[in-house]
């Protein structure tokens, strides 16, 4: 198995150089690291050519960013990560031993980091959603077949709620997926900025609006 790790970034000089330190083993052990950059204005795409096997530009946004990498991508199983995430330790064998049991997609476990002590409860309620409904959120980690993340289409060029989207159309396509125990440790910072109770009322708010058919375009517009 090889993989083919697709991160979508925009000004992140900041988090990237030790995104990318954190890769290098599975860069030694033959996989691949792939950073396409959104129209970043700082070092972001300077330092992916520096630090990844393939530094890309596309159309901003993290569903075109996310194909864009896909479509350049030449392992069997696409990961597509954040920039402010990283991985568990043993994350290639632990994906490579859930598609030996035949499931086709699937995500990681994510803990929280941050001062907040509610981000624990934030991502515990996270992976248990995720458990329950078979939909991953995109700091989580999501890893699928590259054959059948094709066949599905990939991610849908909305502007938010992207993840969701594709794991409603792997589900219909491939059954639910592998619910990883390994954490992924994604950065807080969202939730520290603007808050943590407002950061939860408002994904909340947002997720419900999205299920109703509000337009991802608009959500998006609030979301930022």
């Amino acid at each position: 198995m090889r993989l083919s790790i697709v991160i979508p970034a925009l000004e992140e000089e900041s988090t990237l150089v030790a995104a990318l330190d954190a890769l290098a083993p599975l860069r030694a052990a033959g996989h691949e690291v792939i950073v396409v950059d959104g129209g970043s204005r700082d070092r972001t795409l300077e330092i992916a050519r520096a630090g990844a096997d393939l530094a890309l530009t596309s159309p901003r946004g993290r569903a075109a960013q996310m194909n864009e990498g896909a479509a350049r991508a030449r392992g069997d199983v696409l990961l597509f990560l954040h920039a402010d995430s990283r991985l568990p330790d043993r994350a290639a064998p632990a994906i490579a031993a859930a598609l030996a049991r035949g499931i086709q997609w699937g995500r990681f476990d994510v803990t929280i980091e941050g001062r907040p002590r509610v981000l624990k409860l934030v991502a515990a309620a996270m992976n248990a959603r995720s458990r329950a409904t078979g939909i991953a959120t995109g700091d989580q980690g999501i890893f699928v077949l590259r054959s059948l993340f094709v066949r599905v289409g990939g991610y849908a060029a909305i502007p938010l709620m992207e993840d969701v989207a594709l794991s409603k159309s792997l589900k219909r396509a491939a059954g639910r997926p592998a619910c990883l125990e390994a954490r992924i440790v994604t950065s807080g910072r969202r939730w520290e900025v603007n808050g943590p109770w407002r950061t939860i009322f408002m994904m909340w708010r947002l997720r419900l609006a999205y299920a109703l058919g509000a337009d991802p375009a608009a959500l998006a517009r609030q979301y930022r």
